[in-house]
């Protein structure tokens, strides 16, 4: 069992947010998502990179299920006010494409979070790759053990200003 208190601490949802995680798996953090969205009356959106579809018992989410590591997930245009990609970012085909549509459905001063297992990523690899995509201010934090968290923002009238 992860500790999440500090991860829990980066997010301060309002009511109506939506939050968007991007993963292989559902775990606690999936169940932290649903939790806070469910106690602001926001919504709660889950893309599932997964062979099998899982249970989802205990999370209340709208959830789309993905087979391949090579097709995209859905999501609105700046409907999310943060994105997640746990899990996914080292092994999706199209990292660019991952990026690029993470940037197109988040609202502006959204943060975008790529969360993957310590060691996996060259960190100096993953900032580059925010700051290509119109991201301001990446950071590698450690705030949930055994893993890279790298948060970045998007900024309304910078880059793609989209």
């Amino acid at each position: 069992m992860l500790d999440l208190e500090l991860f829990r601490d980066i997010f301060k949802p309002l009511p109506g947010n939506h939050y968007l995680e991007v993963t292989t798996k559902t775990d606690e953090i999936t169940k932290l998502f649903s939790d806070m969205m469910q106690s602001v009356g926001g919504e709660f959106n889950l893309a599932l990179y997964a062979e099998n579809e899982q249970s989802l018992e205990g999370i209340t989410a709208k959830a789309q299920f993905i087979n391949d590591f090579k097709t995209p997930f859905r999501a609105l245009p700046r409907d999310h006010d943060a994105v997640l990609l746990k899990d996914i970012f080292h092994l999706h085909q199209n990292k660019n494409m991952i990026l690029k549509l993470s940037y197109l459905t988040l609202a502006n001063t959204a943060n975008i979070i790529i969360m993957e297992k310590k060691g996996i990523l060259d960190i100096d690899e993953v900032m580059k790759q925010l700051e290509e995509f119109e991201f301001r201010t990446p950071n590698m934090i450690e705030v949930v053990e055994g893993y890279d968290l790298f948060i970045a923002k998007k900024m309304h009238m910078w880059g793609n200003g989209l």
